[in-house]
């Protein structure tokens, strides 16, 4: 089978989208699969994978993220070539879709992985909420139905996306993780970073990103290091420059230099050994849909910290797998803090977290995923469209 991904970034960039898909790949692959990334970026990027499709954008400062409206004529055609189509961006990439798939008789999976209201909220703070909420609802809606099949990874996310009047079918299939190298990996001894056996260490592994609650987090963290002397936090992954150099600020504001350690943006293929010689994982993202890094975190053994919200919510069970709280610093803080303060607890919330990780097995999801693409690419009959869609299939072949 030829399956095109279609993403609106890809590496350089990272994040939880272009990890889902440079993961997925590899597997599809390993079974026997070609897989194409359809994406834009600069040209001259070289990747270090195949079949990874790129065209020319215009560059958003320095996200990482590419804006055009088109694919050259070469990514076109090669697209068309698709048994099926899997978007992971609604937006341009789904547009580029619908355009170029659906007069072509390609199947088109979307999966929601975005919770693009809040991110609304956070980016675009000055638009009434009621805006933001209508221009959602104004477009995801039709393009659900636009597609033939509405992935959701959690059932958070689809009660979000019903409640965008999104209406039809929508299947869970959870984000894959590859555990074997959290489940397996050695701990980095904590002495390369100044830290000692009897440290209580909290870990924080992700986008450096205004999303991402990062001033909430750092807040609980200067209650619990009032509470305890010997606890350290750090933090793992990149992002924006501006942003970092805001954190960075924030933790010199709060006076808690000497109790968190930044890394940067580390090499995947080391993060294993990172969160295996922590103690304690925490979030304070109210914005994910199936957040990765936590499931990462169980599969290495790492109780979590979190807020109750859509995603972690789904993934993180309280007081089994680690601790929810409400978006309220007190008491955030404070079921931090008795997590920190009883070890036992720790061992018994580490065994639990890495029992249920295996729900998130990458061997596992890609099979749900290769049951849909399947289906699709075996029975699909494309709707007979409007008539835009039947005059678009004629005029397809003469434009780019």
């Amino acid at each position: 089978m030829r399956i095109g991904m279609m993403v609106d970034s890809y590496k350089p960039y990272i994040s939880g989208i272009t990890n889902y898909v440079e993961i997925n790949k590899q597997y599809l692959e390993q079974a026997g699969h070609e897989v194409f990334v359809f994406t834009f970026g600069d040209l001259d990027y070289k990747d270090e994978e195949k079949n990874i499709i790129r065209s020319p954008g215009l560059p958003l400062a320095d996200t990482g993220f590419y804006l055009s409206m088109r694919y050259s004529r070469q990514a076109k055609k090669l697209l068309q070539t698709m048994d099926i189509a899997h978007v992971h961006h609604p937006f341009l990439s789904g547009r580029l879709a619908l355009r170029y798939c659906r007069p072509v008789k390609i199947p088109i999976i979307y999966t929601n992985h975005t919770r693009y209201d809040l991110y609304a909220q956070t980016y675009l703070p000055m638009m009434p909420e009621e805006v933001s909420q209508g221009l959602l609802q104004s477009y995801m809606p039709p393009f659900c139905k636009a597609v033939d099949l509405v992935i959701t990874p959690s059932p958070g996310m689809e009660k979000v996306l019903r409640e965008l009047k999104v209406e039809g079918e929508i299947e869970i299939v959870p984000n894959g993780v590859d555990l074997k190298d959290f489940r397996s990996a050695e701990p980095i001894p904590r002495e390369t970073f100044g830290f000692t056996k009897d440290d209580i260490l909290l870990v924080y592994a992700g986008r450096i990103a205004l999303e991402k609650n990062l001033p909430f987090l750092l807040e609980a963290f200067r209650g619990v290091s009032r509470a305890i002397p010997n606890v350290h936090l750090m933090l793992i992954g990149g992002g924006v420059q501006q942003y970092e150099e805001e954190i960075h600020d924030l933790i010199n504001e709060l006076d808690l230099s000497s109790r968190v350690r930044t890394t940067g943006r580390i090499p995947y293929n080391q993060l294993p050994a990172h969160l295996a010689m922590c103690d304690i994982f925490v979030t304070a993202s109210v914005t994910e849909v199936h957040p990765l890094s936590v499931i990462e975190a169980m599969g290495a053994g790492l109780p979590v910290m979190g807020i109750e919200s859509v995603g972690v919510g789904d993934t993180i069970e309280d007081g089994v797998t680690g601790f929810l709280a409400t978006e309220d610093l007190p008491t955030f803080t404070a079921k931090l803090t008795r997590l920190c303060l009883d070890p036992q607890l720790r061992q018994q919330m580490s065994q639990s977290a890495r029992e249920v990780s295996s729900v998130y097995a990458i061997e596992r999801t890609t099979e749900l995923m290769l049951e849909h693409y399947e289906r699709l690419s075996a029975d699909f009959k494309p709707r007979k469209g409007s008539w835009r869609t039947r005059l678009r299939s004629l005029v397809e072949p003469f434009i780019s």
